[in-house]
């Protein structure tokens, strides 16, 4: 449904987006993870034929994004990170005024405006005027006007920025519901918890180029698969302990850090009662446990020594 091809964007000398390429799937939820400043809303920006690009290629179903623009439009549906609601309005009259302009009216617009309020739980509240509406409010109300045309194609520029846990909850909800009615999706976060919920494949940006590609398991794989423990030790103790932890199954190496032990393990969890038993031995009570174990903010932090939400 989405072909990328070598795509660059550059403001002056600088290149938001600098030669990335990747495909998405018709009904595929493919997000697009990055820092702040990384290029992600400048590639969903060019996408949206919002921006003209400085080299590459883009399609969308079949339709080329700087050729046939027209096309393009009529497939897609954007959501984006500012909320684009008309506050003096009710939320029925945002839905039908942006149905209106995508050419729908009648029977037809006014069942769809009725289906996407109540998607969006906003049904109660349907003439009431977008101003009096809280944070998480005009956030389903402004993903839902996305799909008013019923779009083929969804650009979602981190539609969860400044709610609440519950209105967060319910955000995702929607989006799982529309990826598992067919709907084509690119989601942008720096919200490593929703790529990992809802995607299907993740690309991470990082300074406009795309540095990491596939689904969940194959990014995690990257960086092998070795948990960490950490734990409090007495340091006399910890002679004792290098030697018989490098005879238990899974061990790979026991270090000391940040006035912790740390133990490289295969299987953090089939580790743990051996660890256990051994503090039982020493009379000692195991304190300040915390296992790692590899996540996408663990391949992003080996990519780039950077974390997600800088």
């Amino acid at each position: 449904m989405i072909q990328v091809n070598e795509l660059v964007k550059k403001y002056g000398s600088h290149r938001a987006v600098d030669g990335i390429s990747f495909d998405v799937a018709k009904g595929e939820l493919f997000g697009l993870l990055g820092p702040n400043g990384a290029g992600k809303t400048t590639t969903i920006s060019v996408l949206a034929t919002l921006l003209p690009a400085n080299g590459g290629r883009a399609s969308i179903g079949g339709h080329d994004v700087a050729g046939d623009a027209a096309a393009v439009r009529r497939l897609i549906g954007i959501v984006p990170q500012e909320i684009a609601l008309y506050t003096d309005l009710s939320a029925r009259d945002n839905l039908e005024f942006w149905g209106r302009l995508y050419g729908m009216g009648g029977a037809v617009l006014k069942n769809r405006v009725t289906e996407l309020l109540d998607m969006a739980e906003l049904g109660e509240q349907a003439s009431q005027k977008v101003s009096t509406f809280s944070g998480g409010m005009k956030r389903r109300l402004n993903l839902v006007v996305g799909l008013v045309h019923s779009p083929e194609v969804l650009f979602l520029d981190e539609p969860t920025v400044g709610i609440d846990a519950q209105a967060r909850s319910r955000i995702l909800e929607i989006i799982r519901g529309l990826s598992g009615s067919g709907l084509t999706v690119i989601y942008t976060t720096h919200y490593l918890e929703e790529a990992e919920q809802l995607c299907d494949r993740i690309g991470v940006i990082d300074q406009g180029k795309m540095v990491a590609l596939g689904d969940k398991e194959e990014l995690i794989s990257q960086i092998g698969d070795e948990d960490l423990i950490r734990f409090q030790l007495d340091p006399g103790l910890r002679a004792a302990l290098g030697s018989i932890a490098e005879t238990w199954t899974g061990c790979l190496g026991i270090a000391e850090r940040r006035g912790k032990v740390e133990i490289r393990a295969r299987d953090g969890a089939r580790l743990l009662p051996e660890l256990q038993a051994w503090f039982q031995t020493q009379g000692q009570t195991l304190e300040q446990l915390e296992v790692d174990r590899p996540n996408l903010e663990t391949l992003y932090l080996n990519l780039t020594g950077r974390g997600l939400r800088e």
